[in-house]
């Protein structure tokens, strides 16, 4: 005995298009003239997978170096400001929102950074970057009261940051696809290998030439190398039909998009503190601002060692699967062995163990967006992301030393908070996962009805038209439950 289907459901199942894009609004496909343009007519990219690519994908794993690698040396700043009365009158306080402030502006100005990437192309962003942090690094070497700090490594750093990290962020995407993770984790890991570099060297410059040298030639390095990687790096918008829109408030309507939203917040409410507390963490258990240096470029170390791995099997095992393992065992590592890590040798395993996982929301960001969004709203997406992340970004090391600090110095609060914040982000995206697989099923249903009559052991009779006795053919619903999706075990 078959099913009986009602017209209305019978045209759903029918419909090329898989469930969640037939119900868009109508309003909406009927005033924007790009939707009113079938699918099927609509110009077909297909990334060289390489050729260039490569070129740019050394290009963006150089900025990175130069900007959240060299970012990533403020943990040494913040032990040197803290050890020392460089900045009479600031607390540690000032000197944990001075950190947040440069990863959170440089996020804030995300948008901005967008829409000047629409107006005036990718290299014009860049080159913006470069100029805002060079002049942030040498400002920096002038401050003599706290305000300065906030203003010069602080927010014109944080801007700088942005427009180079925006402008180069989706390049990688564009140019692959088969090997689009393990190209993005290579470009990623240009930040655990800045840190490393940067971590050692800026300890060494501060205890030899001083602090305002030590900014000087940093601002240096990095306004000559950025540079050369903005005149290098070429982006493929046109090709991909890339929206570029500064803010798409369409993305909120997605149920999946705000989880995504919820991983990536959790993930970095984490990330800051491991980034920037180790070296002071050091300090608290007895160690040396020079074991310090080395504890922070060894966590570095293990990013650089632990993205392109991450972004290699993900292309194979499912870039969701990936990224939310990889996010589970930073809580784990955090959870398990930093709160017991006392010790130079156990504190100096954990900052590579725990490094080459904690950062993976950056290896993975762009492809698990990709993955929920598109490839064409994938700047739009980003932008908003972006955003979401500048209260975490901001506060996060703020929290951290409070914490410490009502503690009596002690770090077990914030090692735990890390913890856990990272155990929530997996759980975040374990749901997301389950959402992806809902609608691979539904893109299967759509697909076999298009290819004709198919057996299967969970099917229903369709008929073709309004007559009684029209044909019929036998369809795979594949509609599953939230539990056997949540449980489901496969490539995602």
């Amino acid at each position: 005995m078959t099913d009986q289907i009602p017209r209305g459901a019978r045209d759903d199942i029918l419909s090329p298009l898989p469930p969640s894009q037939q119900s868009l609004d109508r309003s909406e496909k009927t005033t924007n003239d790009e939707e009113q343009i079938p699918p099927a007519t609509r110009p077909v990219d297909v990334p060289p997978d390489g050729g260039y690519g490569w070129v740019c994908c050394a290009c963006t794993f150089t900025i990175n170096a130069h900007t959240w690698g060299l970012n990533s040396s403020y943990g040494v700043f913040l032990a040197h400001y803290l050890s020392t009365s460089t900045f009479p009158g600031a607390t540690p306080l000032d000197f944990a929102f001075v950190g947040g402030l440069s990863i959170s502006q440089a996020l804030f100005v995300s948008p901005l950074a967008t829409i000047l990437t629409r107006i005036y192309g990718t290299r014009t962003t860049l080159l913006v970057g470069v100029f805002l942090e060079t002049l942030s690094l040498i400002g920096a070497s002038f401050a003599t009261r706290i305000w300065h700090l906030f203003l010069s490594q602080g927010v014109c750093f944080g801007w700088g940051m942005g427009f180079l990290f925006v402008g180069s962020v989706g390049i990688v995407p564009q140019w692959f696809s088969a090997r689009r993770s393990f190209a993005n984790g290579i470009s990623a890991a240009g930040s655990g290998l800045g840190g490393l570099v940067y971590s050692l060297a800026t300890n060494a410059m501060i205890e030899r030439i001083g602090l305002a040298w030590a900014f000087r030639i940093l601002g240096i390095v990095a306004f000559v190398v950025n540079l050369v990687c903005a005149l290098l790096v070429r982006d493929r918008n046109k090709l991909v039909g890339s929206s570029q829109r500064g803010f798409d408030y369409r993305l909120f309507r997605r149920g999946e998009f705000l989880l995504l939203l919820g991983f990536g917040f959790l993930s970095m409410l984490g990330y800051i503190v491991l980034l920037f507390s180790l070296p002071n963490y050091a300090d608290s258990v007895g160690l040396t601002a020079q074991q310090g240096s080395v504890v922070g470029a060894i966590l570095n170390l293990g990013q650089m060692l632990g993205r392109p791995p991450i972004g290699y099997y993900s292309d194979t095992l499912g870039r969701i699967n990936m990224a939310v393992v990889m996010t589970l065992l930073s809580g784990l590592f955090s959870l398990f062995i930093w709160t017991f890590a006392t010790g130079y040798g156990v504190l100096i395993f954990f900052a590579l163990i725990g490094g080459t996982v904690a950062g993976t929301f950056w290896a993975v960001a762009a492809p698990v967006t990709t993955e929920v969004v598109g490839l064409v709203e994938l700047p739009s997406a980003l932008s908003i992301v972006w955003i979401v992340l500048v209260l975490p970004t901001t506060f996060s090391e703020a929290m951290a030393l409070e914490m410490v600090k009502g503690a009596g110095g002690k770090y077990l609060g914030a090692q735990l908070f890390t913890g856990f914040t990272y155990v929530g982000a997996a759980a975040l995206l374990w749901l997301v996962r389950a959402w992806k697989i809902g609608q691979m099923e539904e893109e299967a249903a759509a697909a076999a009805i298009e290819k004709g009559p198919e057996r299967h052991e969970s099917t229903m009779t369709v008929p073709l038209d309004d007559a009684v006795d029209a044909p019929r053919v036998r369809v795979h619903v594949g509609k599953s439950s939230l539990v056997k999706r949540l449980f489901w075990i496969g490539k995602v």
